[in-house]
């Protein structure tokens, strides 16, 4: 017989948690975490200067330099820190989060269960595999068979001898076009929800048609679209018609990237970062075209930037100025409610 998650529940560090009782939810956060896959060398020998600092906030000016070529800034390693962040969120009104760490970038479920006890927020962790600068050495000769059997015990056993079980398969990484190995763990990635009932949350390459993409690789392997998260439609979708094209498989839409506009170094000029504004534009796109049942939003917080002691917004943004932002642009106090409670509720519950 097929290992099961906790049907009907939400898995979290803690144990299985009734829907209703999950509250105010942040779809994609990081609380601690290695992003130090995406270092290069530069070839500049005044940059080389930045890669060993420690990460000062006046550093994000330093855009040419900050993103790949500073290694202090990737690293979230301090629970403390995370508590005294996090904490916030849970003062402004926040219940829950998605810790969507998977494999490779520093996932940490003892340490989540601490957060999640100290703090009294809900913590979903994830599982499965970040993008391929983030893979194993032997990737190449892993089987997808092998990969998927690794995401079921993470869900249905626990990572490793914690005994803590995984909540979420995901963040499941991907560039576009894709690699061969990303599309081998999308197809494991799909082969394990349609096991264990877990939902899925996808970290989107950049490209109108990439979302789409990753959903057809997904069902390769079994997974319902309807059972999937579509993280990064801040920069993964320009094109309004294959937004609302994507919106028509059933999938959750996630706008997670909210308070980067002042804290985003990215140098790639293929990456269109938009602002809150825009964000909350699209967002209320969505909800005039009917899709208000599948919209969930986050800050994914990734970057020493990002925490409010690093000069960013920290985890309470949305509640502190997202949320009255959003009703002034006209959505209903139901809308502000599904996408707050009732739609990450429904995304995380196993089937």
């Amino acid at each position: 017989m097929a290992a099961r998650g906790p049907a009907g529940m939400v898995q979290t560090v803690l144990g299985p948690l009734e829907p209703e009782r999950l509250g105010i939810t942040l779809m994609h956060e990081h609380m601690l975490l290695d992003t130090t896959c995406y270092f290069r060398e530069s070839e500049h020998a005044s940059a080389r200067l930045y890669r060993d600092i420690p990460f000062f906030p006046e550093l994000t000016a330093r855009s040419d330099v900050l993103y790949n070529h500073h290694l202090d800034g990737s690293r979230l390693f301090d629970e403390h820190v995370a508590i005294e962040e996090a904490i916030e969120f849970r003062h402004a009104g926040g219940s829950s989060l998605v810790d969507t760490t998977p494999v490779g970038i520093g996932r940490d479920p003892l340490a989540l269960a601490r957060i999640s006890r100290a703090t009294g927020l809900n913590i979903v962790m994830g599982s499965s595999y970040y993008v391929t600068y983030a893979h194993p050495p032997d990737m190449d000769s892993r089987t997808e068979e092998g990969i998927a059997r690794e995401i079921v015990s993470d869900v249905t056993e626990g990572v490793g001898e914690t005994g803590i079980r995984s909540g979420i398969i995901g963040e499941v990484g991907n560039f576009w076009p894709l690699t061969d190995n990303e599309v081998k763990v999308l197809r494991a990635s799909g082969r394990a929800q349609a096991e264990t009932g877990a939902p899925i949350t996808i970290h989107s390459g950049v490209g109108d048609e990439a979302p789409a993409g990753i959903i057809d690789r997904l069902c390769e392997g079994g997974a319902d679209p309807r059972r999937v998260i579509i993280g990064h439609l801040d920069t993964a979708i320009r094109d309004m018609r294959a937004l609302a094209a994507l919106a028509g498989t059933g999938c959750f839409l996630e706008y997670d990237i909210f308070g980067w506009e002042n804290t985003a170094p990215f140098v790639d000029p293929g990456i269109d970062m938009p602002n809150d504004a825009e964000r909350l534009r699209r967002i209320m796109f969505l909800l005039a075209e009917g899709f208000e049942d599948q919209v969930v939003i986050a800050h994914d917080i990734c970057r020493k930037w990002h925490l409010r002691r690093g000069g960013g917004k920290g985890y309470a943004h949305i509640m502190e100025s997202v949320v009255p932002r959003l009703r002034a642009m006209g959505a209903s106090a139901e809308q502000v409610d599904k996408i707050l409670v009732g739609n990450p509720a429904r995304a995380l519950t196993f089937a």
